[in-house]
């Protein structure tokens, strides 16, 4: 019998949905995912956070590539970082990059390099535009997708 692993909350603690943002500035879920998070099922749960790590993967290997992926882990797991194994490396390398951006002289030493858009970069920067192009992104699908505003009369009256 299969049984899903309970999904966790992506929160990291610093929710900027209290002051009035559609999408949180932390963990980048919309605000009524923050509020209704606990009634949610697990397999709604499941969904978002596919969303968030298919954002978070997308955005990060644009930025670095993952050379060696079992020297990632070990490396990870050597440094106590925290991270969820289940994700995509990629979401690894911003774990990371959060743990220790300032720190990382060599990213070979990780199983990591730097696209080539990106060589002369420092990765304290890196870390920072990962995590403004996740909020941007997440904020586009609020935008596109979720807002109540999407559909209003003036665009009905457009599509006639």
């Amino acid at each position: 019998m299969f049984v899903l692993k309970r999904v966790k909350t992506p929160c990291v603690g610093i929710c900027s949905t209290g002051i009035g943002d559609s999408v949180c500035r932390g963990c980048k879920r919309f605000a009524h995912e923050v509020i209704d998070w606990n009634a949610y099922t697990n397999e709604q749960k499941l969904l978002i956070a596919q969303r968030l790590e298919t954002f978070l993967a997308q955005i990060v290997q644009n930025m670095i590539a993952v050379t060696d992926q079992k020297l990632l882990l070990t490396q990870i797991k050597h440094q106590q970082i925290q991270f969820k194994p289940e994700q995509n490396p990629y979401c690894w390398v911003f774990d990371l990059l959060r743990a220790g951006a300032s720190q990382i002289q060599d990213l070979s030493l990780y199983g990591l390099a730097l696209q080539p858009q990106w060589v002369n970069t420092p990765l304290t920067v890196i870390r920072d535009n990962i995590d403004k192009d996740f909020y941007a992104l997440s904020c586009a699908h609020h935008e596109r997708y979720i807002s109540p505003c999407f559909v209003t009369a003036e665009t009905l009256d457009q599509q006639k």
